[in-house]
């Protein structure tokens, strides 16, 4: 079984406890203006182009089988439009101004690269964890991580948006040791305008896991001026609170590192506002705090 990755991260420290190794799979339901991540919207395989580090030295031209690359007096040129991401106009970009984002892996494959680091979590009480993108987008495959990652006895993490049918949770609920559980917006309104979908399913899935016994941590990721009101964060701490098995809320603050990551995709009108500054994520801590007694930390 294979499943496309765009990321195995070693020594990962905020991404459940102790020392860790995240797999990033791509492909996601959500567009969330913000995503720090919009390499892992689709599941396909995608070049990023750096138009900054290009040397025009047209080896991309000659190696492209689809002709997406040419060459003039005016620079580099990608069409995008041509492109199955195939990788071959990266192979000898010298410069490093294409990159293939994507790779197929085996569920066997991944856990071998898990497993190497196995001494540091057994050290530190970390684990796997599984990311993305949306790791519920490619459910056999991340299904099957799970179950052989248990039965290699590591402690598993799964990070999801929550967009996903509730009978594949429910085939989760055994396996995974902790969800965290990302709550991008109780207001419906602005979750669909911010993420595309609504946040019905999302609320729904939370409390089936929830009713299930299943230990979750709340990520919240607060974006100044978008979904960081007191109210955003009041409904956030009160959701908390009526929930019997949620270990702690994490307030994610805002950075802008996806935008230059967007604009090697080749996408546009991207979101961009500045880094949420101490006192921003310091004020939503002390707000949230008011409404819940359920730890509050900052990732």
């Amino acid at each position: 079984m294979n499943g496309t990755v765009f990321d195995i991260q070693k020594f990962s420290l905020h991404d459940g406890p102790g020392i860790r190794t995240t797999v990033f799979l791509k492909g996601c339901p959500l567009r969330c203006a913000w995503c720090h991540n919009p390499e892992s919207w689709k599941k396909q395989h995608e070049i990023l182009y750096c138009a900054e580090k290009c040397i025009h030295c047209g080896n991309c031209v000659a190696l492209c089988p689809q002709g997406c690359h040419s060459v003039d007096e005016n620079g580099h040129h990608f069409d995008r439009t041509r492109c199955t991401g195939c990788g071959a106009c990266t192979e000898k970009c010298y410069a490093e101004a294409l990159s293939l984002c994507g790779k197929e892996w085996t569920v066997e494959a991944v856990l071998e690269e898990v497993l190497k680091d196995r001494a540091f979590y057994e050290n530190s009480g970390g684990g796997m964890t599984i990311s993305g993108g949306e790791p519920m987008a490619q459910f056999p495959f991340t299904l099957e991580l799970i179950r052989q990652g248990k039965a290699a006895g590591l402690h598993v993490a799964l990070e999801t948006c929550g967009f996903a049918q509730e009978k594949q949770y429910a085939e989760l609920t055994g396996l995974v040791d902790l969800f965290l559980f990302d709550i991008k917006s109780m207001n419906d309104e602005n979750h669909r305008k911010f993420t595309g979908q609504s946040n019905e399913l999302i609320l729904s899935n939370l409390r089936f896991l929830d009713s299930c016994g299943a230990t979750i941590r709340l990520r919240c990721p607060l974006i100044p001026g978008l979904n960081d009101a007191e109210d955003d964060l009041r409904r956030i701490g009160e959701l908390a609170n009526t929930l019997s098995h949620v270990a702690g809320i994490d307030v994610e603050p805002y950075h802008p590192l996806g935008v230059s990551k967007a604009s090697q995709l080749g996408l546009k009108d991207c979101f961009t506002a500045p880094f949420a500054e101490k006192e921003c994520w310091e004020r939503w801590i002390a707000i949230l705090r008011q409404y819940t007694s359920v730890e509050v930390v900052k990732q």
